[in-house]
């Protein structure tokens, strides 16, 4: 999926990845990118998981570089400067490593087990 501003094209993700949260479509690809250039982060998933309220909100995991530190609050505060509401993600969950194939490839699915 992606769009088209003038003569720029923007991809902005798989249509599979799209989260619906509240009727707002967010691409996790969008807050990855964004929070991937956060001096402090390691590497970052970005993931919808099922709300009772919305459909599904956004969940991120993050793993920091060493001898940084960043707060929950801090990370929310860095999207909502720069990305619409809707891209704030409701929940983070700060981890040492995120899980990985053997190709390097993150498992998202195992993330989803820490709102199962």
């Amino acid at each position: 999926m992606g769009h088209v501003e003038g003569d720029l094209y923007f991809v902005d993700g798989r249509d599979d990845d799209m989260i619906v949260s509240g009727g707002e479509n967010v691409y996790p690809i969008e807050v990855e990118g964004l929070l991937a250039e956060h001096p402090a982060v390691r590497e970052i998933s970005v993931i919808g998981v099922p709300d009772p309220d919305f459909g599904q909100r956004l969940a991120v995991f993050v793993a920091l570089n060493e001898g940084h530190e960043l707060s929950a609050d801090e990370l929310k505060d860095h999207v909502r400067a720069h990305r619409a509401r809707h891209c704030v993600p409701r929940e983070v969950v700060f981890m040492d490593e995120l899980p990985r194939n053997a190709t390097g490839k993150i498992l998202n699915r195992e993330l989803r087990k820490h709102f199962a």
